[in-house]
């Protein structure tokens, strides 16, 4: 059967920058998406619309087909009393905030003063140049739930 939209596709996948540092991979069967829903960036998705079990292929995603170029607008100092006072902030760090449509936003602290912290609203992914190592293990159709819901279910139903 050929990847192509409401399939359900199980991967492994190594993932790498351009200097070939892991980035992330799944080798356990456990990485399963639906086809033409989103669920994956856009460039290994395209890659693999038309592929079928036991293909293997290297892809290679620009960032304007992965997590989108840095935007150096996303870049901002805010003031240190933002954060809790009981706790060390350092680079590197996590938090949730509020975008400026009240949605929800992973920022990552890349600098830390006196009086400010200055945080990355980016994906962390974001401009870096993914290379996917990717060998399909099973292709298959869709539920109408998974469908209807636009993921995957595992193998003993969902329940929302």
């Amino acid at each position: 059967m050929q990847i192509d939209k409401h399939s359900i596709v199980t991967l492994h996948y190594t993932l790498k920058d351009s200097d070939g540092n892991v980035i992330d991979e799944s080798s356990d069967g456990s990485f399963c998406y639906l086809h033409g829903e989103n669920n994956i960036i856009p460039g290994l998705e395209n890659a693999l619309a038309g592929r079928i079990s036991g293909d293997e292929l290297s892809v290679s995603v620009p960032p304007k087909e992965g997590y989108g170029e840095h935007d150096a607008e996303r870049t901002q100092a805010v003031p240190r009393d933002m954060f809790p006072p009981e706790h060390e902030i350092e680079a590197g760090m996590q938090f949730q905030a509020e975008g400026p449509e009240g949605q929800a936003l992973l920022v990552t602290v890349v600098k830390v003063e006196d009086d400010s912290v200055t945080v990355d609203g980016n994906h962390p992914l974001a401009g870096v140049q993914l290379n996917f190592e990717v060998k399909i293990i099973d292709v298959r159709t869709a539920s109408e739930e998974e469908i209807e819901h636009g993921h995957v279910h595992g193998p003993d139903g969902h329940h929302h």
